[in-house]
């Protein structure tokens, strides 16, 4: 049988969230709701989804989040490497093109333009490939993606990953604007 992979850049998505939209740390009830994601990936291609959340564990495991993701149903990752190796992304690299020998689909949750290659590599026609993502912050080497088959998924508008709504400023499409939203 079929399943989705979800793999997960919990790095990229934290730095993001609160470098590029909060402009400070996120507490923990500003970070996403990682059981809904799972959910999402499992409902939106309706297959079972494997959740994989890589870590960079080079200073330590940080076990109370380790058995939270277990207990979400999430297999972490838990990595370890030098200063200079960016472990996460090299594992992610590893596990994208190990999952095109296979016939099994994949959501990758990042806006990192290092995995361009390994996404465009399982653009074969027959698996799905989506990318979660602040829409805003996606790296924009994946659009030209998109019409080779890349599905791209907003990570908080589409997931319904958080518990209130960021402040983002984004582009929104006219079939999707409520003015009540301004008002």
């Amino acid at each position: 049988m079929t399943v989705t992979y979800l793999l997960v850049d919990g790095e990229n998505i934290d730095a993001t969230l609160g470098t590029s939209i909060l402009g400070r740390r996120p507490t923990p009830e500003e970070r996403p709701r990682w059981d809904r994601l799972l959910s999402f990936a499992r409902d939106t291609w309706g297959q079972p989804a494997n959740g994989l959340f890589f870590l960079n564990a080079s200073n330590g495991l940080p076990m109370t989040f380790v058995q939270a993701l277990r207990a979400l149903g999430y297999t972490p990752v838990p990595l370890s490497g030098t200063e200079d190796q960016k472990v996460v992304d090299i594992a992610i690299q590893r596990t994208l093109d190990a999952i095109a020998d296979r016939d099994d689909d994949v959501m990758l949750v990042s806006h990192d333009g290092d995995f361009l290659e390994s996404v465009e590599g399982l653009l074969d026609g027959e698996r799905r490939v989506g990318l979660i993502a602040f829409d805003e912050f996606r790296n924009t080497g994946f659009t030209p993606l998109k019409h080779r088959g890349l599905q791209f998924f907003d990570l908080e508008h589409d997931t319904h990953a958080f518990n209130s709504t960021l402040p983002r400023l984004r582009i929104i499409p006219i079939e999707d604007f409520d003015p009540a939203q301004f008002l």
